[in-house]
């Protein structure tokens, strides 16, 4: 019986380790968003390295706890005040058998109002329970 539980366990596990580190950061991203979408700021931080930081404007937010305080406004009785969020690959580079940086877009789409779009710049690492964004430039 514990063997057919964890089949669908290792066959996930297999199915990331298979994954190019792109497809992977890809996944770690679209889950980010989910949990953005869904209300959830637990969720959408998920992808961020307990040690991450991030910039915006003249703003720098050392550490998750940090960077989630910075969201946490936007979340509200299981929803999102900000919109529906999306990201979208602009640009790869590897830095290493380990660190990714991806330049991507992201858009956020209100129920009501003007969309919003713009850039972000993310330095992943590579670590023991997946992708993590370290480092987060955000205009």
């Amino acid at each position: 019986m514990i063997h057919a539980l964890l089949a669908p366990v290792a066959i996930a596990a297999t199915a990331a380790a298979a994954m190019t580190p792109q497809a992977a950061i890809e996944a770690e991203m679209a889950a980010s968003a989910g949990g953005w979408n869904s209300g959830s700021l637990e969720r959408f931080m998920a992808v961020y390295a307990d040690d991450a930081i991030y910039s915006s404007g003249k703003e720098l937010a050392r550490g998750k706890e940090a960077i989630a305080s910075r969201y946490a406004k936007s979340f509200a009785d299981g929803s999102n005040s900000r919109g529906r969020l999306a990201f979208q690959p602009v640009a790869w580079r590897t830095i290493s058998n380990v660190h990714m940086l991806l330049v991507a877009r992201w858009s956020l789409t209100p129920t009501s109002g003007d969309a919003q779009s713009g850039l972000t710049t993310l330095l992943f690492e590579r670590r023991k329970e997946g992708w993590r964004i370290i480092a987060d430039h955000s205009s």
